[in-house]
């Protein structure tokens, strides 16, 4: 260690501080803050900040926008933060979309806009152009949030508008969208099906699309971000007896499902894919009857080994992981959960 250059020695230290503690030390002096905002040190900074003792639960009701710590020992939230949001809207306003190191994608309800938005730094950009990118609708839209080769952070926006499909690519590093081809089957742009959030791993986004009735289509669509080609995948072999909902979770740069099926009693499978194919890795024994109320709003996560299933209401199951620990939170909500997103603290800017 003696023979390193201090210069190595101070950049090793610093990228292992807590994000907040990072945006302190740039007031240290200027070459502190010429190192601390070079791309080199946020992406190292950031590779070392996604650990499980650095996730936050970020909260949004009609008063309150709160960040909360993740108490791992007993599975539950710490004592919360208030966060004031910079966008100048009531919190009911603003809609969680997707989110991947630290940067979380919101949509604006009254004004559809898209940003953004690192909630530990409070610093968001506005993603919305005069030539109308850059603007969600419900239901009908769909967002992926990933970063590519270059390190370069994308937003994916695929929009069904009155029968019409198109996809389009931001990138923050020359600020601007673009249109790029997407083929893919005609009864997919119906509104009859759902199409999740992305779900950035190895490389590719993947979505759920899934038909909204008893028996319907559900299928994975797959967009590899190098190559920006998409192609088609089938959804685990799960009945079709009941209401089904995979939702995807990337657990170690693995993919992962969480598939749900049932009507009045459901029942939960964790599977993991394999090249292009499910393998189950695990069941959840049947949820006695739960209102369709609490259904939607079920999350799954995994952590120090442990599965559980909850409700806001409460812990519904907790399964024993017959498998190494996964040694992290990961959660997943259905029918997209725009008032709360798990991430982790980090600098990484919504703008270059």
């Amino acid at each position: 260690m003696a023979d390193l250059p201090t210069h190595t020695i101070v950049f090793e230290i610093l990228t292992r501080l807590p994000a907040k503690d990072v945006g302190r030390s740039k007031s240290v002096c200027k070459q502190w803050y010429a190192l601390l905002s070079t791309q080199d040190f946020v992406r190292i900074h950031c590779s070392r900040s996604v650990v499980s003792s650095n996730q936050r639960v970020l909260l949004i009701d009609d008063l309150t926008c709160s960040v909360r710590p993740i108490i791992s020992n007993n599975n539950d939230y710490g004592p919360s933060s208030i966060v004031t949001s910079p966008f100048h809207h009531q919190n009911n306003d603003v809609s969680i979309l997707s989110h991947l190191n630290g940067l979380l994608c919101v949509c604006l309800n009254h004004t559809y806009e898209l940003l953004l938005w690192n909630p530990t730094t409070t610093a968001f950009k506005r993603l919305s152009t005069p030539d109308s990118h850059g603007f969600y609708i419900n239901n009908l839209d769909a967002i992926g949030l990933y970063v590519d080769a270059d390190d370069d952070y994308k937003v994916l926006h695929i929009k069904r508008r009155s029968g019409v499909l198109g996809v389009y690519v931001y990138s923050r590093e020359v600020d601007s969208w673009r249109n790029i081809p997407f083929i893919t089957r005609q009864e997919y742009l119906s509104p009859h099906f759902n199409w999740s959030a992305g779900t950035f791993c190895g490389g590719t986004l993947y979505f759920t699309v899934c038909e909204c009735w008893i028996g319907g289509t559900n299928v994975v669509i797959c967009f590899d971000v190098n190559s920006e080609q998409f192609k088609e995948i089938s959804f685990p072999p799960v009945p079709s007896n009941g209401m089904v909902q995979g939702v995807l979770v990337n657990v170690k740069n693995v993919l992962h499902m969480f598939a749900s099926t049932g009507m009045f009693e459901m029942t939960i499978d964790l599977w993991t894919l394999q090249g292009d194919y499910w393998i189950k890795v695990l069941s959840c024994p049947p949820i006695p009857p739960i209102s369709l109320s609490l259904w939607c709003d079920i999350t799954h996560y995994v952590t120090n080994g442990n599965w559980f299933v909850m409700t806001k209401l409460g812990k519904l199951f907790t399964i024993e992981m017959d498998m190494k620990p996964f040694e992290c939170f990961y959660p997943v909500s259905w029918f997209r959960g725009f008032k709360g997103a798990v991430f982790v603290q980090t600098i990484v800017s919504p703008s270059i």
